[in-house]
């Protein structure tokens, strides 16, 4: 069974061919030969009710610096496809949550991965909270005087934006220090959202696993070791990947989440656990898929394929 599928992603020459999910995705849908196309968010556009893109043919290789080949420059309807994966980057702003009100239309006779709707309404970190007893002790809030407050309970914190991505503005803020009130300033000129503040989890200096999740089971992980001079795991900081499993708790974690995340039609996810403690479900566009594979000599792009196909 031939596809057309579509991929709106981001600049496709900007990526790194050997860790990009995206590009996993797109080789093995390729492989099944399924028609592929290319575009970008910013060239989506809707009239009248029919969602359209100017967009390009791809076909893609595992050549770095020539990896992939574009057709001439088209208009299409995305209705027409069978298949749309919604694969660019937060920031989870407003330009975001506007695309997937517009894919939202073409849902579910385009089958849209993940769910737009549901992507707009789990937001990565306020998601996870809705799970009682997984996060560690976590405050959401633009109250410096609540801020403080959970700084001098717990006198180790990380504060992050609410809607980053990739560890970008994750500050760690031990007892006494002094950064606190002009870190508030700065985000409250950035924008009027509030942060998270979580405890600091000291057993992330052993890792911070990502689990990958298809159809609401888990089929692989990867652990993200800071370097030595960070607070950050993420693997475009400078975080080591490294070869795991999955523990008992790792395995209970996954059990509540999972049908939920089946149940709002959430083919592939990505969740962050430290230690026992979940700390975010990752809906957007979720990475680590070609690491784990190197380790596990597993085919995950192959997986999330199963389980659209399984729907057309």
């Amino acid at each position: 069974m031939s596809l057309k599928v579509a991929i709106q992603m981001d600049p496709i020459h900007t990526i790194n061919i050997n860790a990009d999910s995206t590009f996993a995705l797109g080789l093995e849908a390729q492989a099944r030969g399924h028609e592929l196309y290319y575009y970008e968010p910013r060239e989506l556009s809707m009239r009248d009710g029919r969602v359209y893109a100017r967009g390009r043919s791809m076909t893609l290789r595992r050549e770095v610096g020539n990896h992939s080949t574009l057709g001439s420059l088209e208009k299409f309807e995305l209705e027409k496809f069978d298949v749309v994966l919604m694969r660019q980057d937060p920031p989870f702003d407003m330009g975001y949550i506007t695309v997937t009100h517009m894919l939202e239309t073409i849902h579910p006779r385009t089958l849209v991965v993940n769910d737009p709707a549901e992507v707009r309404n789990a937001p990565e970190k306020l998601f996870a909270i809705r799970f009682e007893g997984l996060l560690p002790p976590t405050l959401i809030s633009r109250d410096p005087q609540e801020i403080r407050a959970f700084r001098r309970e717990f006198g180790d914190v990380i504060v992050k934006p609410l809607f980053g991505n990739g560890g970008m503005g994750v500050f760690r803020l031990r007892e006494g220090d002094e950064n606190l009130n002009s870190l508030l300033e700065m985000f409250g000129q950035m924008n009027r959202e509030p942060v998270i503040v979580q405890q600091y989890l000291p057993d992330v200096r052993k890792g911070d696993k990502r689990i990958i999740l298809v159809d609401g089971k888990p089929v692989g992980a990867v652990n993200r070791v800071p370097a030595a001079d960070e607070a950050r795991s993420n693997l475009h900081v400078g975080g080591m990947a490294q070869k795991t499993v999955l523990t008992k708790r790792e395995h209970e974690i996954c059990e509540i989440i999972g049908p939920d995340l089946r149940k709002r039609g959430l083919i592939f996810v990505g969740i962050d656990v430290i230690g026992d403690y979940l700390t975010e479900i990752n809906v957007t566009s979720p990475t680590g898929i070609q690491e784990i594979d190197r380790f596990d000599q597993t085919n995950i792009a192959a997986m999330v394929w199963d389980a659209i196909e399984a729907r057309r």
